[in-house]
């Protein structure tokens, strides 16, 4: 008979198992006794208890709400009392959060607050807060609420004192059902919410641009046109009073004088084809992409296969998109070919600029290409830039189509 290994003993502990591990550490040791009721499970049980008059007061605003805002409406009292009880309702849903919080453990986000006023009438400001879904949302969870806080709080209450052993395994699940509705019903929407944001940025953006155009306007007027007339005026003075004295140094001011009323007309069709050049009004994208592509330093090939133009404001922006990008070309690309292609994609203007550079573009390299790429984002447009070094860099641009309005 083998004598036992005495690998299999260890001083001062208990039995031991074969394989060298303890037998309190085996699979037969039970688990450590935990309260049945312990503090999650009381905040759960006082949530569905809470139920029933929480329910109670929700369910009887909401239906006072919907039947005398509804009645009402057809005075002139409705619509202000029915945007002060949605107003009401968003604070509701905002003390239902908090209790989902405190007794439930739902982290749930508060919805954006509706947007200040800026500006809008009185009609505006009332029917932007009657539109509200946070308010409307509200007032479907309160009316949806009363038979079930009926169920929850009978049910709790009887198996409080009657089958109490299983209370805390059904709370479980009466507060998941709790959770689900207050996520699907107070909570904001993700994409709502994604939109929002965005479409305030997008309004700064568009400030932001509006603004920086008007300082470039007054700036190249008051710099270009305006110095020059000034100047045209000035002289046109002196030539007045050596007509009789001096005729030839007259004639020669003259002369002088017209020279500078052709720079300055020259500056001024500058200025206006900066702000709308007229062959983009007259005849569309692809004369006024000719026009521009003519005045590009390296040969470009110009192709626009469109079979109707877009909304005004969507040609502006992508004129405006190749010029800058046909300028950055001639500037700093070393290039010497380019080719511009715009066509339309269903619901897409599509542009694509292509040059045999060096590359090496970026959005935060200065070149304006940042500001192009916001200026697209603002009307939910796409701006990409393809630029290895060494090139070649291809810069696709995407526009939403809108049809023209005659």
């Amino acid at each position: 008979m083998t004598a036992p290994s005495s690998a299999g003993h260890r001083h001062g502990t208990g039995p031991v198992r074969t394989d060298g591990a303890d037998a309190s550490d085996g699979p037969d040791r039970l688990p450590p006794i935990r309260p049945a009721y312990n503090r999650h499970t009381w905040k759960e049980i006082a949530h569905l208890l809470l139920n029933l008059p929480v329910a109670v007061f929700g369910f009887c605003y909401a239906i006072t709400v919907l039947t005398v805002g509804g009645i009402l409406t057809l005075t002139v009292v409705g619509l202000p009392l029915l945007a002060l009880s949605l107003l009401g309702a968003r604070q509701l849903g905002k003390l239902e959060r908090a209790r989902a919080r405190a007794l439930l453990g739902v982290r749930v986000e508060e919805p954006s607050p509706l947007p200040p006023a800026r500006g809008e009438g009185a009609f505006q400001r009332l029917w932007m807060a009657v539109k509200d879904p946070v308010g409307w949302r509200t007032l479907l969870y309160d009316a949806i609420r009363l038979p079930w806080g009926i169920f929850t709080f009978c049910t709790v209450l009887t198996l409080l004192f009657v089958l109490w052993p299983v209370l805390p395994y059904l709370a479980r699940g009466l507060a998941n059902v709790d959770r689900a509705m207050v996520r699907a019903l107070l909570s904001p929407s993700d994409e709502l919410e994604r939109r929002i944001a965005e479409l305030e940025s997008d309004r700064g953006v568009v400030v932001d641009t509006a603004a920086a155009d008007l300082r470039r306007i007054e700036r190249d007027l008051h710099d270009g046109a305006q110095a020059r007339l000034v100047n045209l005026a000035m002289g046109l003075g002196l030539a007045k009073e050596k007509l009789l004295e001096d005729p030839d140094t007259a004639a020669a001011m003259v002369a002088e004088a017209h020279g500078e009323v052709k720079l300055a007309l020259q500056e001024l069709r500058d200025l206006a084809r900066g702000i709308h050049p007229a062959v983009l009004t007259d005849r569309g994208l692809d004369a006024a992409l000719s026009s521009v592509a003519s005045r590009c330093t390296v040969p470009v090939k110009v192709t626009v296969e469109l079979a109707d133009r877009p909304a005004a404001a969507i040609e502006g922006i992508a004129y405006f998109t190749v010029s800058e990008l046909l300028q950055n070309v001639s500037k700093h690309s070393g290039a010497r070919s380019a080719s511009v292609d715009v066509w339309r994609a269903q619901d897409r203007l599509l542009i694509q600029v292509q040059d045999d550079g060096r590359g090496g573009a970026r959005l935060d390299g200065g070149s304006g290409m940042r500001g192009l790429a916001d200026r697209l984002g603002a009307v939910d447009g796409l701006f990409a830039v393809a630029s290895p070094a060494g090139g070649p860099t291809v810069v696709t641009a995407e526009l939403p189509w809108r049809d023209r309005e005659e």
